[in-house]
């Protein structure tokens, strides 16, 4: 079986934006609020991050669960690690995830600002500088057989769709509209050429649900 390259639970505005202006620290996704763009995967009883039992069943849950499946390796950029720019003034910081990060995979950072790599419970992230099928020949290899997830943010996997490189991609829609920041498209529409496409309203009303494959 072949290797995809997979975007799973990827969330953008309604005029295309995967985060907004503003990163920092305290703001990952700068002036987008993360609550509201991933409303519709808290609300589901396989969030994993849910701290009290419930939550919806049906399409959303589903894809919450598929998030993990058959996963061997991510592909993030820099700015989905963290919020430092330029060379690495604090090798301290370690991402925003904690001791424990959900990937639980080997993880790529795409970065012209190389640093060791290091292992948190059962995620190692390495520091790569190379074009994105160079990087994906890496995390493949990682992989083991098993698929690749292109994480974000949106400036990544644009990166990846212009070399042609992703293979399915599911990306909900929030009915918010940000005006500002990173883009992953003018509008689902531009992926056409390449996929076929399902457009799935959630069941909750919260995001309308766009799923690519070719």
């Amino acid at each position: 079986m072949a290797q995809l390259v997979r975007v799973q639970n990827f969330n953008v505005s309604a005029d295309g934006y995967g985060a907004g202006e503003g990163q920092t620290l305290e703001r990952p996704f700068g002036h987008a609020d993360p609550e509201t763009m991933f409303a519709w995967a808290g609300a589901t009883a396989s969030w994993p991050r849910r701290a009290e039992p419930g939550g919806s069943r049906g399409l959303d849950d589903y894809l919450v669960r598929d998030y993990d499946r058959n996963i061997g390796a991510e592909i993030m950029g820099r700015n989905k690690f963290g919020p430092q720019r330029g060379p690495w003034q604090d090798l301290e910081w370690q991402g925003w995830w904690g001791d424990e990060p959900p990937f639980h995979t080997p993880v790529f950072v795409m970065t012209h600002h190389l640093r060791p790599s290091f292992t948190l419970a059962d995620t190692t992230f390495h520091f790569v500088d190379g074009s994105p099928a160079e990087v994906l020949d890496l995390a493949k290899e990682a992989a083991g057989g098993k698929d690749v997830r292109l994480g974000g943010g949106a400036a990544t996997i644009r990166q990846f769709l212009d070399a042609d490189l992703v293979d399915a991609l599911h990306v909900a829609v929030s009915p918010i509209e940000l005006g500002a920041g990173s883009r992953l498209w003018e509008s689902p529409d531009e992926l056409l050429d390449r996929f076929h496409r399902d457009v799935v309203p959630s069941p909750g009303g919260d995001v309308v649900h766009h799923l690519f494959w070719r």
